[in-house]
């Protein structure tokens, strides 16, 4: 069992994309509808939240209020790029 959940958590890590804004910036645009927010990079973070936006065009973060903009002509994931948390090497 515990080798199923760690397959689980390995799949749902790299298939939804995790955000953070340790930046600071008021808006992060996004290629995506559907990711987690994580506020900041670990251990500083908050709760990791799964945003839907759905039909709209722009989700804020009930945690950070990280303001998040749907472009899907991005070139990276985010913008800016150094937003999208990545797993650990």
């Amino acid at each position: 069992m515990k080798e199923i959940q760690e397959g689980l958590l390995a799949v749902a890590d790299h298939s939804i994309p995790h955000f953070h804004n340790d930046l600071g910036v008021q808006t992060i645009k996004v290629r995506v509808k559907e990711f987690m927010c994580t506020g900041a990079k670990p251990p500083f973070d908050h709760p990791h939240i799964f945003i839907d936006m759905g039909s709209d065009d722009e989700a804020i973060c009930s945690y950070c209020s990280t303001r998040f903009v749907y472009n899907a002509e991005l070139g990276s994931v985010c913008a800016p790029p150094e937003c999208e948390l990545r797993p650990a090497a």
